[in-house]
């Protein structure tokens, strides 16, 4: 058995038994793929995958028992060569991190900027998805680190810490009458076309459940992952903004208003994911510290090693 054949049947599994996808991914044939699990497959003496024909059709039991093992394998391969260049590469390499636009927009380019002139070695590869993207680049090794408010903490494989807490914001054009008010209610908002997140997107879902909870539907008039985009279409009348305090925090918008909304929708916290098991080079722990003054290595490394519940904010 082999690290390529463990690599097939991990593929294989991720998009869904396709063996060509698999084939395209790793970039070989899709008959060697399938060749390559069946002579894995006689050496264990058991069946990883049913089939129909030359399809697989689902993952048998003993096959998932495999799949684990082979993830346990793999995730340490990864390791052993993260060591390797921990030690032969000192202060080099590559940082990735996936992200979402808000964080990466207005929060990242501080911290990777003091990385930078700390690792002028170390260069920076920002994925940028959906929160659910952002989890499933990081259990794939596309990136060391992730970071986002929403879904990261719902992944068993994934170790989570809170970074910092952050609150939505009403972005309002001056001449709209909500603008000279000193206290907006839902009640208020609900009664004006809202333009705000996608609902997987920064923290949305906290505002919808706000709505719901005072039994209110909003009237969403447009959605978007950008809230530059946001503030856009609010400048020109289409209605009230909700946006991210980071949007706003060194803003020049003059033409805009700008009310907390903290005591209508609550407190968001963004979370920062490692894969669990993961060796870490030193970079990505300087990282991590720069990101939240919360964060040190120690900390990390407890949280690797299955503490993560002892820390909150």
């Amino acid at each position: 058995m082999n690290l390529h054949q463990f690599r097939f049947v991990q593929e294989a599994a991720r998009r869904n038994l396709n063996l060509t996808e698999v084939a395209k991914a790793l970039h070989t044939s899709q008959p060697g793929v399938s060749k390559a699990i069946i002579e894995l497959e006689e050496e264990l003496g058991i069946d990883i995958f049913t089939r129909h024909g030359k399809r697989l059709k689902r993952i048998t039991e003993p096959g998932q028992h495999v799949l684990r093992s082979i993830e346990v394998i793999l995730r340490e391969v990864g390791n052993l060569k993260r060591i390797g260049e921990q030690y032969s590469a000192e202060d080099s390499g590559t940082l990735s991190i996936a992200t979402t636009h808000t964080q990466a927009r207005y929060v990242l380019p501080v911290p990777v900027a003091k990385l930078r002139a700390a690792y002028p070695k170390v260069n920076i590869s920002l994925h940028q998805g959906a929160p659910a993207q952002v989890a499933q680049m990081v259990l794939d090794e596309v990136a060391e680190i992730g970071i986002a408010t929403e879904s990261l903490s719902d992944y068993p494989e994934l170790v989570t810490l809170p970074c910092y807490e952050w609150e939505h914001v009403l972005v309002i054009p001056k001449t709209h009458p909500l603008a000279a008010k000193s206290r907006i209610t839902l009640e208020d908002l609900a009664a004006e076309p809202i333009i705000t997140y996608h609902p997987s997107f920064t923290g949305r879902t906290r505002i919808d459940k706000a709505f719901a909870a005072k039994h209110l539907t909003p009237r969403i008039a447009l959605e978007a992952i950008d809230s530059d985009v946001i503030k856009t279409y609010v400048r020109l009348g289409m209605g009230v903004g909700i946006v991210a305090e980071m949007a706003v925090r060194d803003s020049t918008d003059d033409d805009l208003v700008v009310r907390p909304g903290a005591q209508l929708f609550g407190k968001n916290t963004a979370r920062i994911a490692f894969k669990r098991s993961a060796y870490l080079r030193n970079f990505v722990y300087d990282f991590a510290t720069l990101l939240s003054d919360r964060l040190d290595r120690n900390l990390i490394l407890k949280a690797l090693e299955g503490h993560a519940n002892d820390y909150d904010l």
